[in-house]
């Protein structure tokens, strides 16, 4: 899916204009190796990410997405980093800003598959040899990777 129902239902009455979204990155973690996908969208590798459903957990977002995405059954772990993001302008014109929670999960079972069409491509890659990403996609890897006991707070 998409775009969530509920973003439709308010760009019905809002049009373009810029909104802010509570989204989550799925940092799915297999022994050395990370799951990322290939966006239909734009043909860039990220982890999983996507949109909070109203009155959702977080958490079950993420795990959600996941599977949603990829197949892929994973438990998240923990929050590693606290994000906003920059203004995304969208190829209809429509603008998003989104805070962004940033979790580790653990991968529990799944062949990773392009699941729902959000994404052309989706598996395994070894930490020490991902491909090119964003430095914005980097710092979130590097948060999951990190584990520290806390999250992380951007300034």
């Amino acid at each position: 899916m998409a775009t969530p129902d509920f973003v439709l239902d308010l760009r019905a009455k809002i049009g373009t204009a810029p909104l802010w979204l509570s989204g989550v990155t799925a940092v799915v973690i297999r022994d050395e190796e990370i799951l990322l996908v290939r966006r239909a969208d734009n043909g860039n590798w990220t982890p999983v990410t996507g949109i909070i459903d109203p009155g959702e957990q977080p958490a079950v977002a993420a795990m959600r997405e996941v599977l949603e995405e990829a197949d892929v059954t994973a438990t998240a772990e923990r929050l590693v980093l606290v994000n906003v993001t920059g203004m995304s302008v969208y190829a209809n014109g429509d603008q998003s800003r989104y805070l962004d929670l940033v979790f580790r999960l653990r991968w529990d079972s799944g062949t990773p598959s392009p699941a729902d069409g959000e994404n052309t491509e989706a598996r395994w890659f070894p930490l020490h040899a991902m491909p090119p990403m964003s430095d914005d996609m980097l710092q979130r890897i590097a948060a999951a990777v990190e584990n520290a006991p806390e999250a992380k707070f951007l300034t």
